[in-house]
């Protein structure tokens, strides 16, 4: 098959029996349950638009195990042009959808699994690398979504892995280990997608040491496997969603990310989904080529969406009839100027990819640290001036109940409209601003920018660690003729 329509997609979701809830009570229909179409709306895109040959070259890739062409969200890299490739799609997706469209994460999980159950299978004999490839076919032959798992709950951060002082379950970790496989408890955090895909990855949230092999574990399985529980997490304004033939107020009525806490109670994975099992020394590894990958992701993705955020802003001002004003063309300008320098960092770390021992091609780690590192701050930047430019009836606009009202639309109406613009159009661009600022799209920008794939201490580890300052020492002391 390779590729997927959205409707077999969505029908490819139907057969399954996932156990999901949001605000205490089980989702009946996860299809279509209001609070997680937006999520799969984002997912159908990325089916529709690789089946469209305006975006072929960006959506597509050609697999090199099967020669198939497949989605490139399912793709190993194999080049730098590749890289490339993946931040421009990024790109691509965010201004299509204006969130988080989810699939990011399991194309940079397979690459890291690539490469390091290569490794793995060179020090200790195992088979993990054949294993992980003949899944990673199995996905791109059947044009699988998967999510993927990193971070543990943690509980109280003051005490190690494994600690007496804390529950042994806030990291997931093997309770039982069988001749045919292993049992895991424990959950994951931030879940992006989990609710709209057919499978998840999970890894350890960082790197261990011996005596902690029960916490060494990484697997894949169905999400809808006996014992997974997904826990949908609360967004600002989301339900909105709920209320009656929903539209204006959502903001962004069509997409929208969902992330969930998922619950590991007792699984059981057998030994052929299995790609780390008690090799300490490789977790670490595992974990920094994930995080490597997934912060260049962020120069692609934050930038569509923050194209979006400007063409937003941008109407605004020509609504409000500002678009002219000298500090309002300054503001539009330093958007883009932030915006463009994000996506920089996300190509220059692309371009500066280098090949792996098992042959597929990693992003240049400290540049894309910086590029995630700069994702944390200018964002929220980025918002602060829409907001600016939005004006504060952003927050204060009357709802869609008023605009349609009797009693009180003529007023709405009369009292909301801008320059050459209606009200209702004017409240559509409010409401989007509104999203993106402060609602249900936030998870997809603004503090999704923050904490997404590590937040910005975790970055600043990685670049301290690679920053080469002993080298840059000996530049200094040659210039300035210092001998030793």
């Amino acid at each position: 098959m390779a590729l997927m329509t959205s409707q077999e997609y969505v029908e490819s979701l139907r057969k399954m029996n996932r156990r999901i809830y949001f605000q205490g009570k089980l989702i009946e229909d996860p299809i279509e349950d209001p609070m997680l179409a937006p999520s799969r709306h984002c997912l159908e895109e990325t089916y529709d638009m690789a089946l469209d040959p305006q975006f072929e070259d960006l959506m597509t890739a050609t697999s090199q195990f099967t020669g198939e062409k497949i989605n490139r969200f399912n793709n190993i890299h194999r080049d730098t042009e590749d890289l490339i490739k993946k931040v421009k799609l990024q790109r691509l997706m965010g201004q299509r959808t204006a969130g988080c469209f989810q699939r990011c994460v399991i194309m940079d999980m397979a690459n890291a699994f690539y490469s390091t159950c290569y490794e793995i299978d060179e020090a200790h004999g195992t088979d993990y690398f054949e294993r992980f490839k003949e899944y990673i076919i199995k996905c791109q032959r059947e044009d699988l979504i998967v999510a993927g798992a990193l971070t543990d709950p943690k509980g109280s951060r003051a005490y190690p892995i494994g600690s007496d002082q804390q529950d042994e379950d806030l990291y997931l970790h093997v309770v039982e280990r069988r001749e045919d496989g292993v049992v895991v408890r424990g959950a994951k955090a931030h879940i992006t997608g989990a609710t709209n895909a057919h499978e998840i990855v999970a890894l350890p949230t960082q790197a261990l040491k011996p005596g902690q092999e029960d916490y060494a574990i990484a697997f894949h399985m169905p999400l809808d496997a006996e014992g997974i529980t997904m826990i949908v997490g609360r967004q600002s304004c989301d339900t909105r969603k709920y209320e009656e033939d929903a539209d204006i107020d959502v903001g962004n009525r069509t997409y929208g990310g969902v992330e969930a806490l998922t619950v590991f109670d007792n699984v059981f994975v057998p030994n052929e989904n299995i790609f780390l099992n008690g090799e300490t020394e490789f977790a670490g590894m595992l974990v920094e080529r994930f995080a490597g990958y997934h912060r260049n992701s962020y120069g692609g993705c934050k930038t569509g969406v923050g194209d979006v955020a400007i063409g937003a802003a941008s109407l605004l001002a020509q609504y409000n009839g500002t678009e002219k004003a000298s500090h309002i063309k300054d503001k539009l300008t330093e958007m883009t100027q932030l915006n463009e320098q994000l996506f920089a960092c996300g190509i220059a770390s692309s371009a500066l990819g280098a090949p792996t021992k098992a042959g597929n091609y990693m992003v240049d780690l400290l540049v894309a640290n910086v590029c995630k590192l700069n994702v944390t701050r200018y964002p929220y930047e980025i918002v602060r001036l829409m907001e600016d430019i939005a004006g504060g009836i952003m927050v204060t606009a009357p709802s869609e109940a008023d605009l349609k009202s009797d009693a009180v639309g003529a007023y709405v109406r009369k009292y909301l409209v801008g320059q050459d613009v209606d009200a209702e159009n004017r409240l559509r661009a409010l409401r989007l601003c509104e999203n993106i600022a402060l609602g249900t799209a936030a998870v997809g920008y603004r503090t999704e920018s923050m904490h997404g794939a590590g937040s910005p201490e975790a970055q600043k580890i990685m670049i301290r660690r690679m920053g080469g300052f002993d080298v840059k020492k000996d530049l200094a002391k040659r210039i300035a003729h210092i001998v030793d």
